[in-house]
């Protein structure tokens, strides 16, 4: 059995802050079909979201599939509060980069 990217089968991998304290980020597959087979694969999890951001699976504070819009949702804590020191994305909007990993069990 061969794999996808994550890439190949997303038409929208995205972050952005939910609050100061929160990042939030989404995974929006192409088709009902794709998106149905990734979630059935059991690939993207908690877990894998706690494994890819190196946090405590606690910190993933929410996670789901989304069916009426063939998405990924989870939110997990922000390491560092938004504008404050250390912070290197006051938006959000480049954490997603970790995401692009993700490779799905696929056969054609």
């Amino acid at each position: 059995m061969g794999t996808r990217s994550i890439t190949e089968l997303a038409d929208v991998i995205r972050s952005k802050n939910a609050g100061p304290f929160e990042l939030t980020f989404d995974i929006i597959f192409k088709n009902v079909e794709i998106y149905d087979r990734v979630k059935k694969s059991g690939i993207i999890t908690p877990e894998l979201f706690a494994r890819l951001y190196r946090i405590s699976a606690e910190k993933v504070l929410n996670f789901c599939f989304f069916d009426q819009a063939l998405a990924v949702k989870a939110t997990i804590a922000r390491p560092v509060s938004s504008g404050t020191a250390g912070d290197r994305d006051v938006f959000g909007a480049q954490q997603h980069a970790p995401l692009l990993e993700i490779e799905i069990p696929w056969d054609d």
